[in-house]
């Protein structure tokens, strides 16, 4: 029984040294962006970087971790939005706008995680030898697929597509974050227009479906 107590207490331990390297991490990656390095990392939560290696395995072990920290806590927005008590075209146009709105308030942490650590691909692999920043290009696509699969997932529960609703919503999943990423990526860096006009766009754009598409019954909790 002591044994069994001796192991909890050390992985809870381990759990919460694992909460403060990413605290220290997601810190650097505010400052720096993209070019958020290990080495930088491990300065701020004052260790080497062995020892964050040793707790993360190499830098996309570290990336995947804060790309689950980022993804979770996303994706916990947009299911509040989709869950608000209100009409459907009012949490199509919350839904969008709680996305636009996290990459608009973290600009860093957004790059960090979608974009290679410089424009040049010969720059980001100079990068990667001197581990200066993080190859994350091609990290991000598994990202997106997530965030795709979870929304196809809430919207075969919530809307009646038809017979073959439940391939269906995983289309509409996919496409609707494709749309999200590809305009919200361009609107963050040109900023051509206000966000709420963008986000007023984007639903015009998916409303039309959407307004036909019946809510499937979930006694008495919000469709989609």
């Amino acid at each position: 029984m002591e044994t069994a107590r001796g192991a909890e207490r050390a992985r809870t331990a381990a759990e919460a040294r694992r909460r403060e390297l990413l605290e220290a991490a997601d810190r650097v990656v505010l400052r720096d962006g993209p070019q958020a390095s290990m080495n930088a990392i491990a300065a701020e939560a004052g260790i080497t970087k062995p020892i964050l290696y040793r707790h993360f395995g190499d830098k996309g072990g570290l990336y995947r971790a804060l790309a689950k920290r980022h993804t979770d806590a996303l994706l916990s927005a947009l299911r509040a939005a989709l869950d608000a008590p209100a009409e459907r075209r009012a949490r199509v146009e919350s839904t969008l706008d709680t996305y636009l709105a996290a990459i608009e308030a973290r600009p860093q942490v957004y790059r960090f995680l979608m974009h290679p650590s410089d424009d040049s691909a010969a720059s980001a692999e100079a990068a990667l030898s001197t581990e200066q920043g993080f190859d994350v290009g091609r990290h991000s696509a598994p990202l997106l697929r997530r965030l795709g699969e979870e929304l196809g997932q809430v919207i075969a529960e919530r809307v009646d597509l038809g017979p073959d609703s439940e391939q269906m919503a995983r289309i509409w999943g996919h496409g609707i974050v494709g749309m999200m990423h590809a305009a919200g990526d361009w609107w963050l860096g040109d900023r051509p227009c206000s966000r709420e006009r963008l986000v007023r766009s984007l639903a015009d754009l998916l409303w039309g479906r959407l307004a036909e598409a019946g809510d499937r019954d979930l006694k008495g909790g919000p469709g989609f």
